[in-house]
């Protein structure tokens, strides 16, 4: 059986807008997206504000179908892709097996205070997900049992059911939001910008949290932020987005030490340093991120490159593979440091 869990190609989405001076009103969200998620693994999704990564989330959670492309869900997702090891397409599904692999993908939200509902209690917040899949437990003892369970598992007090969110600071409401994401057995949960809104100390505890849930129950996480130094703490691997494509893709430690992607580059060198040295070899990108309503041909990140040339206009760049192989991929026509020796990857 393998160990992928998820298997993303070539997904796309627009969406119809206003149409702007020029007459676009298709506003490219993702396009061409390449992405995999193993067993056990955190895959770390960063990129400047807009360029796609909660469309990228809410489309894996199935809340929204592509234009085109594929999502399947493997390993340990849902239905008989979990016994046969087979990858499974979401938006081919209906009912009862459509139903199965939900449980499998869940997700944390970025605001802990709007994404509780106020009129309900921690215990019913948590078991509200068991409204719909009712096979999961025959009685309301066992109901009530799991939630006391999952109250303490994320660091709450099992007396907590009956307190409403608005008892609790901002990083325990986010844990009952991962109880919540835990109570329907997920194997994998989106992590969209899960601490971005509580307090440095908060944040640690939280990420110590997810660190330990994944040890214990064998967790995949997507986790997106706009925080450099969260992904370097959390991550396995990271994958780089820019306007609604992903630039790079590495481990953690290749990505961060030695980016190949001019983008990457200029990201991780605006983040916070100690040394002197480190922060005047800040690259400042110059100019707007430019509109997806109209990108621009070629390379998407051309018109802020300082290495861009004609060629970055004619046609998207290749994938160019490091020497260590496909563990470091990026697409640029100039690509920095150790990719830059690599070979364009095959198509396929």
């Amino acid at each position: 059986m393998s160990d992928k869990v998820l298997e993303v190609r070539g997904l796309t989405k627009t969406f119809k807008v206003p149409a702007n001076s020029e007459g676009h009103n298709q506003l490219r969200a993702l396009d061409g997206i390449d992405l995999d998620l193993s067993r056990g693994e955190t895959l770390g999704l960063v990129g400047e504000s807009g360029c796609g990564k909660s469309t990228l989330a809410r489309t894996l959670m199935m809340l929204g179908r592509p234009d085109s492309g594929t999502v399947r869900w493997g390993g340990a997702g849902a239905g008989a892709s979990e016994a046969t090891g087979k990858m499974a397409d979401p938006f081919t599904m209906k009912g009862k097996e459509l139903l199965a692999l939900r449980r499998k993908v869940q997700m944390v939200f970025q605001d802990p205070y709007a994404s509780l509902n106020s009129r309900m209690t921690a215990g019913d917040i948590i078991a509200e997900p068991w409204r719909t899949h009712k096979d999961l437990f025959r009685s309301r003892r066992d109901r009530g049992a799991r939630v006391r369970e999952l109250l303490h598992l994320v660091g709450l007090r099992p007396s907590d059911e009956h307190r409403y969110p608005q008892e609790f600071s901002g990083g325990q409401r986010q844990r009952l939001g991962i109880a919540r994401a835990l109570a329907l057995n997920p194997s994998v949960i989106i992590c969209d910008e899960p601490v971005s809104a509580l307090d440095l100390s908060v944040q640690a505890q939280v990420l110590n949290l997810l660190n330990d849930l994944q040890q214990q129950l064998g967790l995949s996480y997507i986790f997106i932020s706009h925080d450099l130094s969260v992904v370097r703490h959390v991550a396995d691997r990271v994958a780089v987005m820019y306007l609604g494509r992903i630039v790079e893709t590495g481990s953690t430690e290749a990505v961060f030490d030695t980016p190949a992607h001019p983008y990457t580059e200029a990201l991780m060198s605006a983040a916070p340093k100690l040394a002197a040295e480190a922060r005047a070899a800040r690259i400042i990108l110059e100019g707007e991120v430019p509109s997806p309503l109209n990108p621009p041909s070629g390379c998407r990140f051309r018109t802020r490159c300082r290495h861009a040339t004609d060629v970055c206009a004619t046609a998207a760049p290749p994938t160019i593979v490091g020497a260590g192989g496909m563990s470091h991929i990026a697409e640029c026509y100039h690509p920095r440091g150790s990719v830059g020796l690599g070979m364009p990857a095959m198509a396929g």
